[in-house]
């Protein structure tokens, strides 16, 4: 490998060392370090993946019977709107960016810290601010929100659960997306090192940048689109009701322009990930530097056109029904670009398979499944008969979960020794894998078959003659926590018992790797001088 980047001393104390005015658990609530910060969102995101996952598994074992089995229907409502609110606000759209963009956006781009650390803090704070609003709407109020996580109307207007706190927590949940893209396109644009043009950044740096611009751009509508959910519910106002002159549809047009970006932003910095693994991994430069960081923006844009193919059977036109299925076909062609340039990466590469390459095949597999199932769903004839069956949380779980859930993984088993300094032991972490890896396809593939034979999804009953597949995907479910469980217990071993990591202990060419590790408070001593690209191996 060639390490030619000259990027000056490195040499300080490391970040976990307290310094400044405050100690203990205050040095870690008010500080700007960007690397505290990433680090506090990953203790925040994984407690709350906790609950989700538990939320799951208890709608998992529901439905292993006929009837009531754990819960009653109003229950399970509740849980399966909770599970979704905690999983896709909470989880998926925070994680990635919140974690290893807080951590490794400065130090990848050459800067000390990114362009406002106060803001960065702040946004930590704000998405914290939404977390506890969103769990005390489960104990005030009439009890915790029964809508499902798309809050759709007229329902979310005229039950009596406590609908308002739980949309207003994502309302603020919203600035903390917004803040965090503004910081992520400010420091990309102005803190970048001398010498790294836009052509010499790392991809995950391109794929933070595009889905920064989503979180500035799309977020406002979602927060406008629940305030009015808010003004309807306490005011009366006839917005969105139909009994009250209002319309349904707008809603659904208003929930879907920021939703399905959203999707992107779950995913976009996974594929980001994936990018970095790869070449590493293969020892060769990534096939197609140029392709692989405009898609990305190619994803933000044509994903940002294609809401409406959640809409095929609302009544809308027939026109606009064609127009939405082809930009669901057009936004499969960067996604298509990635994979394919990932694969050609690993094309007569010196491949070392190692735990995090792994992680990344895993994502490969599931992101291909689920991509390809979209393009089922984006098909408008097809799309008729699977609509609201089970296919559909099949598809969005290995695109979501299967996809920007497992690249999560991956660049947790990546940059682990970076982040901690220790190292976590690989043939635990790749049994893990393997577990996880089966019970997830254990538990989504059936959904698949269900849906194809007419399962209706969100029901908490159903036929005799879907037993059998419910009990194939439930015995999934066990199957994917045991593998969590492991992997987790595996990392937070690594936390007191792990060997010391050396600085670079995979190979990698990116900056990041040219620091200790853990690294120092403010990353480089001086600011390095990019001479090539991220890429260069021999």
């Amino acid at each position: 490998m060639d390490n030619t980047l000259p990027s000056g001393s490195v040499h300080g104390a490391s970040f976990y060392e307290e310094r400044g005015h405050y100690r203990g658990i205050l040095s870690w609530i008010l500080s700007t370090d960007h690397k505290r910060i990433g680090i506090l969102y990953l203790c925040s995101v994984l407690t709350l993946f906790g609950a989700g996952v538990l939320l799951g598994f208890l709608m998992r074992l529901e439905l292993i019977t006929r009837g009531p089995t754990i819960m009653g229907p109003q229950t399970y409502n509740e849980i399966f709107t909770l599970h979704g609110v905690i999983m896709l606000f909470l989880f998926l759209i925070p994680a990635t960016p919140g974690v290893f963009g807080n951590f490794f956006l400065p130090i990848l781009i050459g800067a000390k810290d990114v362009a406002f650390p106060r803001l960065n803090l702040l946004s930590w704070w704000v998405y914290m601010a939404g977390a506890v609003l969103a769990i005390t709407s489960l104990f005030t109020g009439n009890g915790p929100p029964d809508t499902g996580w798309t809050f759709y109307v007229p329902y979310s207007l005229r039950t009596g659960t406590n609908v308002p706190l739980a949309v207003f927590s994502i309302f603020v949940l919203g600035f903390s997306s917004i803040l965090t893209g503004i910081n992520f396109v400010t420091t990309v644009h102005r803190l970048r090192a001398p010498g790294m043009g836009w052509l010499r950044m790392p991809l995950f740096v391109w794929t933070l940048y595009a889905t920064s611009w989503l979180q500035i751009l799309a977020t406002p509508v979602i927060g406008v689109t629940f305030l009015l959910v808010i003004a309807e519910r306490v005011f009366g106002i006839g917005i969105f009701d139909p009994a009250k002159g209002g319309d349904p549809l707008l809603y659904q047009h208003l929930f879907w322009i920021y939703s399905h970006p959203a999707v992107y932003i779950m995913i976009l910095p996974g594929m980001g990930i994936i990018s970095e693994i790869i070449p590493v991994f293969s020892r060769k430069v990534i096939f197609g530097y140029k392709a692989v960081a405009y898609s990305s923006i190619g994803i933000a844009s044509v994903g940002s056109l294609v809401w409406g193919h959640h809409m095929f059977v609302s009544g809308y036109s027939y026109t606009a029904g064609v127009l939405f299925s082809f930009f669901t076909f057009l936004v499969a062609i960067p996604s298509a670009i990635k994979v394919y340039n990932w694969v050609a990466t690993l094309y007569k590469g010196s491949i070392r398979v190692d735990t995090p390459f792994l992680f990344a095949l895993a994502f490969l597999v599931q992101f291909s499944i689920g991509g390809l199932s979209g393009l089922i769903l984006g098909a408008l004839s097809l799309n008729v008969f699977l609509h609201d069956t089970y296919f559909v949380p099949a598809h969005f779980h290995y695109i979501k979960f299967g996809g920007g859930g497992f690249a999560f993984f991956a660049g947790l088993h990546y940059w682990f020794p970076k982040m901690f300094g220790k190292l976590y032991n690989k043939k635990i972490a790749n049994y893990a894998l393997l577990i996880s890896f089966i019970g997830f396809n254990t538990l989504y593939f059936p959904m698949f078959l269900l849906g194809l034979e007419g399962m209706p999804r969100r029901y908490y009953d159903y036929l005799p003659r879907f037993q059998p597949l419910q009990v194939v995907s439930i015995v999934g479910s066990w199957i994917l926590v045991l593998g969590l469980i492991l992997m987790f217990g595996n990392l937070i071993r690594a936390l007191f018992k792990g060997e010391k990591a050396s600085a670079n202990p995979w190979g990698g060419a990116t900056l990041e790797w040219q620091t200790p590790s853990p690294p120092p408070a403010e990353n480089f001593e001086k600011i390095p001088v990019i001479e090539h690209g991220p890429y260069k191996y021999r």
